[in-house]
């Protein structure tokens, strides 16, 4: 990152990169989680919930690309191997071993609610100290509130019959 740009940030830079690659590992677990559910899911409603994964598997991708953007920008070095994913992530990994489309969903709503958690701990961290990282985590959290709120509903509709 440029001097100028870097000296925007009111906090230790290192500490700051440390928490964003400890997002960036849940994001490539929870994309896994997403992408691997939607394949392997099976019973009612299955058609609606490989939709929902897909999609928000789709997001977390796209939230691990902002998070690695914003790393290299702060001039830090990206977790460069996967199996370090397990031991920064503060969400872990939820194996989908029994397929069932409400075991899949509600493994991934408390994947959303740790992950709400986790950003809303950054969006704090962040806030009048790295304004570009603060508004980013904002975006970030956006979705990851909207991810429980559709799988919330998408179980709630298939308690309800479809």
């Amino acid at each position: 990152m440029g001097s100028k740009g870097l000296s925007l940030v009111k906090m230790d830079v290192d500490e700051l990169i440390s928490k964003l690659n400890e997002a960036l590992a849940d994001e490539w677990l929870a994309y896994y989680q997403y992408w691997v559910g939607a394949k392997v899911v099976r019973g009612a409603m299955k058609a609606e919930a490989v939709a929902e994964l897909t999609e928000h598997a789709d997001d977390e991708l796209r939230h691990a690309g902002m998070l690695a953007d914003r790393i290299a920008q702060l001039g830090g070095t990206l977790i460069l191997e996967p199996k370090e994913w397990f031991d920064k992530s503060g969400c872990g990994y939820a194996a989908p071993t029994d397929p069932a489309v409400m075991k899949i969903l509600n493994q991934n709503i408390k994947g959303e609610q740790c992950a709400i958690e986790a950003y809303s701990h950054l969006a704090e961290l962040t806030k009048d100290k790295d304004e570009i990282t603060y508004q980013m985590v904002l975006e970030i959290l956006k979705d990851e509130i909207e991810h429980e709120d559709d799988l919330q509903t998408l179980v709630e509709d298939i308690k309800a019959g479809g």
